[in-house]
């Protein structure tokens, strides 16, 4: 790809390290095409946003991406990183007699971890640690509110010390300022953490004040780059089809 091409080049006059390249990456059920010839590679921090309408693949891309489905091509990942993924979502049932604090000690079984990493993802305020202790610790998992099981799953995903993440629309059924304020957590334990990020997002605003790189996707590719170079009416119609509203997020 010409696009793919010209990234390259660029990603090399940066000598930056690359830890994931995908060549011509297909996936198919049957007689069913998913995904056909997919280029893209990451670099190490980078954030890659992954739109797309329903049905155009993005999450049987991630299931390549973990190598939990069949695919034609070439995928690369760099050896021993270890990557994290954190589903759409994830339903618990109210009377499941499971605290968070039982829920991360599958993980470990440090107490000051735990509660230093659900600090880290804003379960307190205050980073009160009597307030975690007495309040989220000791809670059932089946009683949080949305905005707190996402951070707890966040939280979930970063205590064993990843280098990648993978969110699947890590805001889904969250309320726009609750959004807001997840992606600037994202964006806060990869830099605290030097983490690598691909995610699935429905909104293109924040894309454009998150992403450094997105992949425009419908089975095929769309676009794939910059958001505020690839994201154009052109690609954006190209990609949900007719007379498509075209939102650029003003920095």
């Amino acid at each position: 790809m010409d696009k793919l091409g010209e990234s390259a080049k660029i990603h090399n006059m940066a000598n930056q390290e690359t830890i994931l390249t995908v060549e011509n990456l297909g996936v198919r059920f049957g007689e069913h095409e998913v995904l056909k010839d997919l280029n893209f590679f990451v670099q190490k921090g980078d954030i890659l946003a992954i739109v797309g309408p329903n049905g155009s693949g993005k999450s049987v891309l991630f299931r390549a991406l973990m190598n939990l489905v069949p695919f034609s091509g070439k995928m690369k990942w760099t050896e021993r990183l270890k990557i994290n993924y954190v589903p759409q979502k994830f339903f618990v049932d109210a009377e499941l007699p499971l605290s968070v604090g039982e829920f991360m000690e599958f993980k470990t079984k440090s107490r000051s971890k735990i509660i230093e990493t659900l600090k880290s993802v804003g379960l307190t305020e205050h980073h009160d640690e009597h307030h975690i202790i007495h309040h989220i610790l000791n809670r059932r998992l089946g009683w949080l509110s949305g905005g707190q099981m996402q951070r707890v799953l966040i939280a979930w995903s970063i205590l064993d010390n990843p280098d990648v993440l993978l969110f699947d629309e890590p805001t889904s059924g969250i309320d726009v300022g609750g959004e807001e304020t997840i992606y600037n957590l994202l964006r806060k334990i990869k830099e605290e953490r030097s983490l690598t990020i691909i995610l699935i997002s429905h909104d293109l605003n924040i894309v454009y004040k998150y992403a450094n790189n997105v992949i425009c996707l419908n089975k095929k590719m769309i676009c794939y780059g910059q958001p505020n170079e690839v994201l154009d009416p052109t690609a954006l119609a190209k990609l949900y089809g007719g007379e498509t509203a075209f939102y650029k997020h003003e920095h």
